[in-house]
Order: C-alpha cells, then sequence, then structure tokens
C-alpha cells in the first residue's frame, strides 16, 4: 500500500495549548486536504483525522486532529508527513496537468527516440517544477525544466516522455585570450 501513497502535506508546529497545530498543504485548494480521511503516515499504518480546519495563510492551515488534546500531543506530530492513497485523488483536471508521484520513474527520451533516462524526481525550487533524470549511461543526475518547451511530450500511457534539452553553451576564449 505504500507504494501507492502520495504526500498531500506536513504537520508544523504547535498552535496554542489545545492541541491544534499548523499543517502545510500541498493540495492544489490549501483546505482539500481535510476532505481526505484518514490521511496516514508514509507506511500507510498509522492515520490522522482531521477533526477542523481554517485556513491562515497561502498554504498553511491550523488543524485539529482526532486524539490530540494537548500541545504536547501536537508537538510529537511536528514534521509528521501525510499521505492519502493515489486512488483517492481525482484525476488531473487537464491534459497538461500530472501528479508528480505519476511523472516519476517515466523514461526519458530524446525526439529521436534516444534514450536519455528516467525521471528521478520532480522539484520545485519556487521556480518551477525541474525534473531530475537519472542518466540510462550512468554518471551524475541531469536536471530539466519541466515546460512545454523542454519537455514537448508526456505520454502517460507509453511511460515516456520525450524531452528536447537546450544546447549546452561553452565560453570559448578568443584567439590570444586565456581561460580563467
Amino acid at each position: 500500500m505504500a507504494n501507492d501513497l502520495i504526500l498531500v502535506g506536513v504537520f508544523g508546529a504547535p498552535h496554542g495549548v489545545r492541541g491544534e497545530l499548523r499543517l502545510k498543504s500541498y493540495t492544489g485548494d490549501p483546505q482539500a486536504i481535510a476532505d481526505y480521511a484518514p490521511l496516514t503516515d508514509a507506511s500507510g499504518r498509522t492515520t490522522y483525522t482531521l477533526t477542523s480546519a481554517r485556513l491562515v495563510k497561502d498554504d498553511i492551515l491550523v488543524v485539529r486532529v482526532k486524539g490530540i488534546e494537548d500541545r504536547d500531543a501536537a508537538a510529537k506530530l511536528t514534521n509528521q508527513r501525510l499521505h492519502v492513497p493515489r486512488a483517492a485523488l481525482p484525476p488531473p483536471e487537464e491534459e497538461d496537468e500530472f501528479y508528480h508521484a505519476d511523472l516519476i520513474g517515466l523514461r526519458v527520451e530524446l525526439a529521436d527516440g534516444t534514450l536519455l533516462g528516467t525521471v528521478a524526481a520532480v522539484l520545485d525550487f519556487g521556480a518551477g517544477d525541474i525534473l531530475e533524470i537519472t542518466p540510462a549511461d550512468g554518471g551524475r543526475a541531469l536536471m530539466l525544466p519541466f515546460t512545454k518547451a523542454i519537455v514537448p511530450i508526456v505520454d502517460m500511457k507509453a511511460g515516456r516522455l520525450v524531452a528536447e534539452p537546450p544546447a549546452e553553451s561553452e565560453a570559448h576564449p578568443e584567439d590570444g585570450e586565456t581561460a580563467p
């Protein structure tokens, strides 16, 4: 069961003394995380049921969790990642919309069919999604922006995506100059 779990949020620090705590939601609508019951840990064995949730800022909520009655109990949940089964999530609404977990493991090919590698992770450092690719021939991981220009084809049924990496540029010193 743990293989089909999708990360949807993470508990933060306690909020007050009555057992409430902060929760960072990764769902498209941050408050939608409260609609999934129960939430689980990464193993799928420990469950958490939210009894109330209020949005305080952007993707941060203050929540109550069934069975958590005081600050000390809430503190034990700090940094606990929250998951739901993949089957509990709605299908992507648009053609070019994907769950990160669905992209991991896809083959990455060049336009001519040459195998570049496999998607190892989808990262977001704030400026858009980045695909981390494990090269087919080994070596260091490759990072590609996950944009339509760089990845024009995502074929979920075939288990592949087609990438058109930007040409690497290498500075060449002019005649008579030396490289730094």
